[in-house]
């Protein structure tokens, strides 16, 4: 399978912290990858570099036969890389369907007046929220500000779909209902990588998992041999000597 997103030695310094070193995996189209490891780890200044939104200090990511690395975060969405946040970001003065809309505007096949309305309708009813695209999304609740995050994530029709920590803050009702809508959207073959702390949601949706630990990657493959690897397990849990 081609790989659609390759991330080669990157890495990312704060000062004198290393928050990602020397990381590299290839993700493949219309692959599900899950990104995991204890917090800290790095996984979402991972993400922040793959969409933009922070820039390597070594090695690079490429986006097919195009490096991005470096690049703005507005670049990088135009060439088909959308996200979520791990903390909702919503556009509260505005309504769920002008919110969807946005994505559309500013996406790499950019849609204006109807094409942009269809659209955000069209995916609205796809996450669940039919019927309530006039609502102002400061007045709705978390997961269906979720929804609609990610309802503009797909409006921009991406080639490669970012999640950080989708799931967090659901109850076990609603939990179920994300795990079934991000299934649907991995079923209808699109690539995504996920950044989660659900061990079930891992489980049940990834094709395979690559496990971060203090910057560095520690474990990549298939996801139950990869959760079963003693480093991993100590990464989670602490050696059985430690106070």
């Amino acid at each position: 399978m081609t790989a659609i997103l390759s991330v080669n030695r990157a890495q990312k310094k704060f000062s004198g912290l290393v928050a990602v070193n020397d990381v590299s995996f290839d993700v493949r189209e219309g692959e599900l990858l899950g990104l995991i490891g204890p917090n800290g780890s790095g996984k979402t200044t991972m993400l922040n570099l793959i969409s933009g939104a922070l820039r390597p200090s070594a090695g690079e990511i490429r986006l097919k036969d195009e490096r991005i690395s470096g690049h703005s975060a507005h670049h990088i969405a135009r060439q088909g890389v959308a996200r979520t946040f791990q903390l909702v970001r919503i556009l509260p003065s505005m309504t769920a369907e002008e919110n969807v809309m946005a994505g559309a505007v500013f996406a790499r096949n950019r849609l204006w007046g109807a094409d942009a309305h269809g659209l955000a309708r069209k995916l609205l009813a796809r996450v669940g929220l039919d019927g309530r695209a006039d609502m102002p999304v400061a007045s709705m609740t978390y997961i269906d500000q979720k929804r609609i995050e990610l309802a503009r994530a797909l409006a921009s029709d991406p080639r490669v779909l970012l999640l950080d920590e989708w799931l967090a803050g659901l109850n076990p009702t609603e939990l179920q209902i994300g795990i079934a809508l991000i299934d649907d959207l991995r079923r209808e073959g699109r690539t995504i990588i996920m950044v989660e702390h659900v061990m079930d949601a891992i489980r049940t949706l990834c094709d395979r998992c690559v496990v971060m630990n203090t910057g560095t990657k520690i474990a990549e493959g298939d996801v139950a041999k990869v959760l079963s690897e003693p480093e991993v397990v100590r990464a989670y849990l602490g050696d059985d000597d430690d106070a």
